[in-house]
Parts: structure tokens; C-alpha cells; sequence
């Protein structure tokens, strides 16, 4: 399993990964319409993704890397550092095929690898209290969750 940054191809491979294996609200922020993957949710989801290929020196300091399986594309996970430079924020998706096989684990692992590179003490992240495997994976690498209304809140201290 690697990370990978996304770039335009890449981001067109994730695109038909989350269109056959994923529901628009699992990847990507609220677009009216109709529901399921409309053209208009799918150049959402070119755009959203173009305007973070700067990464974390970018405008808006985010960084979304593709989860590569032995050169299958399975989800992405993204990493955002506050303006502090020293706190950090995350979150992901896999495809339905790769759920259930340690892989947000290993790509969190991973991602928290980066964010001791890029100077950050603390990752942050959120979810529904209805995502028990994003909890898990949250727990496993060692975060304390906080349920507060329909959300639950995860913090993992990196250290210094």
C-alpha cells in the first residue's frame, strides 16, 4: 500500500473507482441534484481534487493522495494543515471492495507519517457516530474520540 499525490490522471482513475465502488456522500461534500453520480457531482469531483494539486504549499494547504494497492487505486485519503502549521486534519474513503482489510489503517499510518513530516503535533479528524470502521481505524491508531452530537471528534497527538 502507498500514497500517492493526485494529479489530473490520477484524479480521473479515482473518479471511476468512487463512481462504481462508493456513493457521492462518502467522497465528496453536499451538490444538489438528483441523487447518485450526476455530471454535475463528477466535475465537482475534478475540481474539488484540481484545486488541491498544489498540496500542503498551496492556498489551501491540503495535500489528497490516492491509496495505491499494488497499482489499483482503492481510495484516497487527504491531509489539510491548519494555518499554525502544527495542527493537521484528515479524512478518507475506500472503495466497498477494499473495506475490511486493515487498508484505512495502513493509509492512516502512513498519512500520519507525512504529518510528522510536514511539522504537525496534532491530526484531527471527525465522522458519523453511525461509522464504527472509521472509528476502529481512528482508535487503532491511537486517537481519542469524543462523540458530540452527530458527529464524533478524533484527535491523535503526534508529539514534538
Amino acid at each position: 500500500m502507498q500514497l500517492t499525490p493526485l494529479d489530473d490522471a490520477l484524479t480521473e482513475r479515482l473518479l471511476a473507482v468512487a463512481v462504481a465502488e462508493a456513493t457521492p456522500e462518502e467522497v465528496i461534500p453536499p451538490v444538489e441534484g438528483p441523487p447518485g453520480w450526476t455530471g454535475s457531482r463528477q466535475e465537482f469531483f475534478r475540481a474539488f481534487h484540481r484545486e488541491r494539486q498544489p498540496g500542503l504549499a498551496g492556498p489551501l494547504r491540503t495535500v489528497m493522495f490516492a491509496i495505491d494497492v499494488d497499482s489499483t487505486i482503492v481510495g484516497m485519503i487527504r491531509l489539510t494543515l491548519d494555518d499554525d502549521g502544527h495542527t493537521a486534519e484528515t479524512g478518507m474513503w475506500l472503495a466497498r471492495s477494499a473495506r475490511g482489510q486493515g487498508l484505512g489503517t495502513k493509509a492512516l499510518t502512513a498519512l500520519l507519517d507525512e504529518a510528522r513530516r510536514a511539522g504537525a503535533r496534532t491530526v484531527r479528524a471527525d465522522t458519523t457516530p453511525a461509522n464504527r470502521a472509521a472509528q476502529a481505524v481512528l482508535s487503532r491508531a491511537g486517537a481519542a474520540l469524543e462523540p458530540r452530537g452527530d458527529k464524533v471528534y478524533a484527535r491523535l497527538e503526534l508529539g514534538s
